[in-house]
């Protein structure tokens, strides 16, 4: 059965969970930053690239932006800023805009 098993694996490209591929947290503010987790999936979703994963024990699925992980490899900016910046100018135009539209909801 070993010989059979090793002679017609699954193709690569198939993405069957039960591959055993992990991948870690690695956005610095995440509250699972540096946890490391059993890939259940990878998919465009919500416009984003999103992977999909259990936490120990739990039937139920979780996904976080790809980013925010190892799968995709290092986010260019936060590799060529070496540590001293975490966040991208989009990411901060982004913030901004948020918390522009919280304080005119509050004055009103």
């Amino acid at each position: 059965p070993r010989l059979r098993r090793l002679l017609w694996r699954t193709p690569s490209t198939a993405g069957d969970s039960s591959d055993g591929r992990r991948f870690r947290i690695t956005h610095p503010f995440h509250p699972l930053n540096g946890q490391e987790y059993e890939l259940v999936g990878f998919a465009h979703t919500w416009g984003e690239h999103r992977v999909f994963f259990r936490k120990p024990g739990d039937q139920r699925v979780c996904s976080v932006p790809a980013g925010w992980t190892d799968v995709e490899g290092p986010d260019p900016f936060v590799a060529m800023s070496a540590g001293r910046s975490y966040f991208r100018v989009a990411d901060l135009i982004e913030l901004a805009a948020v918390l522009r539209e919280m304080t005119e909801k509050q004055c009103k």
